[in-house]
């Protein structure tokens, strides 16, 4: 084999809560993580060299060491003995800095494309550890579907059965934000309104749309919101062109909409992308690779 191609799906967070600061300066959360069908498109080649080369279609990432798809790549290379060099292209489908898990979404892609295309035979869960030392959202991208996250976000515990196919509308604003940052400034003596991480849980199991709606939660929210009110502009909206419910996905900005059929989540796609130029329909993924 010498050339791989994979789909390099998004993810949103249903609930995000944050419990404690950890001695390791990393925060101890609790999650849970649904896999998403927006996706960037990752094609993986070998090279007669032992060089890493990436390149892009999207001029806001890196496309040397900095990029974590390159990370991905060396440090699987390096874990596994391996001196063949490799070729990966990333068509940017997924909004950059997003609250989507882009990036970690692609060094995930690149750990299962190499572990095929260099025959390593590695197991999912392997693969998931050397994930972990990427980046945090890398294991769950690697596992797909829908799962608790605890931990700094590496302990994982799918959840089934697993959310399928609930229609979605997301929508990023023209702005960034530093997750580093945005951990900084939370409260957590202030925190309040927490999601009923239990009770999500046990309405997805349930396939309760209605009490996943009631459970959800972004402890986050308060203060990208505070610091960005066209968050909540943008929740209002959402609402306002009749989805059922709305939160903002990781530290944000990107909000998304559960809608209840295709033609609701149209209806406000299509209000949605008059106002916001990065608007998606999508649905929740649960495929596997």
């Amino acid at each position: 084999m010498g050339q791989i191609y994979l789909k390099s799906r998004a993810k949103i967070n249903l609930s995000l809560d944050v419990l404690e600061k950890r001695n390791d300066g990393y925060y101890e959360v609790e999650m849970v993580m649904q896999q998403i069908n927006l996706c960037d498109n990752i094609y993986i080649g070998r090279r007669d060299d032992n060089e890493i080369k990436i390149a892009t279609n999207c001029e806001y990432i890196p496309v040397g060491i900095l990029n974590i798809a390159y990370k991905a790549a060396d440090k699987l290379r390096k874990t596994a003995d391996v001196s063949e060099g490799v070729d990966i292209y990333i068509d940017k489908k997924i909004p950059v800095s997003a609250g989507l898990a882009g990036g970690s979404s692609n060094a995930a892609a690149v750990l299962k494309g190499l572990n095929k295309l260099w025959d390593l035979k590695l197991s999912k869960k392997e693969l998931m550890l050397i994930g972990e030392n990427i980046g945090a959202d890398v294991p769950f991208c690697i596992l797909g579907g829908t799962a608790l996250a605890k931990g700094k976000g590496e302990k994982l515990t799918p959840i089934e059965p697993a959310i399928r196919n609930i229609w979605l509308v997301l929508a990023k604003p023209p702005i960034s934000i530093s997750t580093g940052e945005t951990y900084k400034q939370l409260d957590l003596s202030g925190i309040t309104d927490r999601p009923d991480t239990e009770g999500l849980i046990d309405a997805i199991k349930r396939g309760n749309i209605y009490g996943i709606l009631d459970s959800m939660g972004n402890v986050l929210e308060t203060v990208t919101e505070a610091k960005h009110p066209i968050i909540t502009e943008i929740k209002r909206k959402m609402m306002e062109y009749n989805c059922l419910g709305s939160r903002m996905s990781g530290s944000g900005p990107t909000v998304f909409g559960i809608c209840k059929n295709y033609e609701r989540a149209k209806t406000a796609y299509r209000h949605l992308s008059l106002l916001y130029k990065q608007t998606y329909m999508v649905q929740t993924y649960n495929g596997g690779d």
